[in-house]
C-alpha cells in the first residue's frame, strides 16, 4: 500500500468517466482505446479525426500532468524486453477480448452490458492470478 494515492485516483477515474461520457453524448462513440487505435491504422481519411484528437488527449495530459507534477515520473523495476512483450501480449488480448478495459469496464458496464461485465471479470481475475501467481509462486518481487 505504499503507493495508494486516493486523491489522484479519484480525479483521474472521474476525468475518465466524464471524457467518456462526453464522447458518447457529444459524438454517438464509446471511448474503447483498443477500437480507436485500431481504427485509427484501418479507417477511412474522414473518421480519423475524432479518435486522433481522443488518442492525442490522453498523451497530452500525461505530458501535461507530468510537467504539473513533476515527480510523478514511472519507474520500472523489469527489463524493457519484458515490458515490450507485456504490451504485445495485452494488445492480443484486447484483440481476443474485442475489447479493452475502458470500452468493456467504463463504457460497456454502464451501458449494464452483460457482454462487458462478463468481460471485466475476466480481465480482473486473470490479473490477480498472475499477481499470484508471480509474487507468491514464483517469488517475484516488484
Amino acid at each position: 500500500m505504499q503507493n495508494f494515492t486516493p486523491y489522484s485516483a479519484f480525479f483521474g477515474g472521474s476525468l475518465i468517466g466524464l471524457s467518456a461520457a462526453l464522447l458518447l453524448y457529444l459524438n454517438g462513440r464509446v471511448a474503447g482505446i483498443s477500437g480507436m487505435i485500431a481504427g485509427v491504422m484501418n479507417a477511412q481519411k474522414n473518421t480519423q479525426d475524432w479518435r486522433l484528437f481522443f488518442l492525442g488527449g490522453l498523451i497530452l495530459s500525461a505530458v501535461l500532468f507530468n510537467l504539473i507534477v513533476p515527480h510523478t515520473q514511472a519507474v520500472y523495476s523489469r527489463s524493457f524486453l519484458l515490458l515490450i512483450i507485456s504490451g504485445i501480449l495485452v494488445g492480443f488480448g484486447t484483440r481476443l477480448g474485442n475489447g479493452c478495459t475502458s470500452g468493456h469496464a467504463v463504457c460497456g458496464m454502464a451501458r449494464l452490458s452483460i457482454r462487458s461485465i462478463a468481460a471485466t471479470i475476466t480481465f480482473m481475475g486473470m490479473a490477480i492470478l498472475t499477481v499470484f501467481i508471480t509474487r507468491h509462486l514464483l517469488g517475484i518481487s516488484q
